[in-house]
């Protein structure tokens, strides 16, 4: 371990937890907002649901740890809120256990001081959030059985987290209803997946040392070869980046690089919403101490003469404070 020693922040969740590093995600705005003020360590699991986080609970979070986080945001709720598939497998959990589950992971961490992880140990519960049904429905992949997953269910699961939560004196982010809130949701909130398309555009009757093609040739018929187009069930939203080339038999081939969304996992927009949540919980949370950012004390922020000189060439600025390198800056 290194020092010096910082409060730890664990993030204990799905694959929105474990993809909050990537696309600007909300992991890795945390993790610049309490740099140098807290540790964010990452517990998350792609495709989990909250079964399988009560059989883990010892392993992740032991309660004989020397050092024990001073704050856990858990979300769970998005993959049990699928439809139950014919075969008995896949990620569902019925509503009545998903609820019991949720409990035994608030118990475990925090509820019972007893049974807790440590007196200061602080929690906060994240809600399913919405979907974008349209994305859902066209983005699935042939290796993938059918999808269920609707609105409908997952506000039926937020509602029940939310009220878990009250029940339970534990602080909870209402996600379903949070993401609603921005105009244009359904096309912002969620990440663009890269998909590469290969299309030939007939040949030039050998010449295939032409080197400067030009798409815009009468003869030229697009169609795209690399891949089955039936089997391109996303939805086609953003060209990021085109480039052409030459094959040994004299076709002229264009590479798409296609961003599709799939409408569950969030995009840096979706995420911004996310950390402006946790921080207003964190805000108005009467915890002592307090775990908000600007409450927290800066490691190793005294002045000193090392620092950048100042324009009257007399005294040193002490930067650590300075966040004008933020996108947004966070209340």
């Amino acid at each position: 371990m290194v020092g010096p020693s910082r409060p730890q922040f664990v993030l204990f969740g799905s694959s929105i937890v474990q993809l909050c590093f990537s696309h600007g995600g909300w992991g890795s705005i945390l993790s610049d907002i309490y740099s140098r003020k807290a540790d964010i360590l990452l517990r998350g699991y792609y495709g989990w649901n909250s079964r399988r986080a009560v059989q883990v609970l010892d392993q992740v979070f032991p309660k004989d740890a020397p050092v024990q986080p001073a704050l856990v945001i858990v979300y769970f709720g998005g993959n049990d809120s699928m439809g139950p598939h014919s075969s008995g497998l896949g990620p569902h959990v019925p509503l009545d256990e998903y609820m019991e589950n949720m409990r035994k992971i608030a118990v475990h961490l925090k509820i019972f001081e007893n049974q807790s992880l440590s007196d200061t140990t602080r929690i906060i519960f994240m809600s399913c959030p919405p979907v974008d049904e349209t994305r859902v429905s066209s983005s699935t992949s042939g290796i993938f059985s059918e999808v269920v997953r609707t609105n409908e269910l997952c506000q039926i699961y937020s509602n029940s987290c939310i009220k878990l939560c009250q029940e339970l004196g534990v602080k909870v982010v209402d996600l379903f209803s949070a993401f609603q809130k921005r105009d244009g949701w359904t096309t912002a909130c969620f990440t663009l997946k890269g998909v590469t398309v290969m299309v030939f555009l007939g040949g030039f009757g050998g010449h295939s040392d032409r080197s400067d093609p030009n798409p815009n040739t009468s003869y030229a018929q697009p169609r795209i070869c690399s891949m089955d187009s039936s089997n391109l069930n996303f939805t086609l939203l953003k060209l990021e980046k085109t480039s052409w080339f030459w094959n040994l038999d004299a076709r002229c081939a264009l590479v798409l690089d296609i961003g599709v969304r799939d409408g569950i996992h969030l995009s840096a927009e979706g995420s911004k919403i996310v950390v402006e949540e946790i921080l207003k919980v964190l805000k108005e949370a009467e915890w002592v101490p307090s775990l908000h950012w600007k409450s927290m004390p800066t490691e190793f922020s005294e002045d000193s003469p090392y620092d950048l000189v100042a324009a009257d060439g007399k005294q040193t600025l002490n930067p650590s404070e300075w966040t004008f390198h933020r996108e947004v800056h966070w209340d």
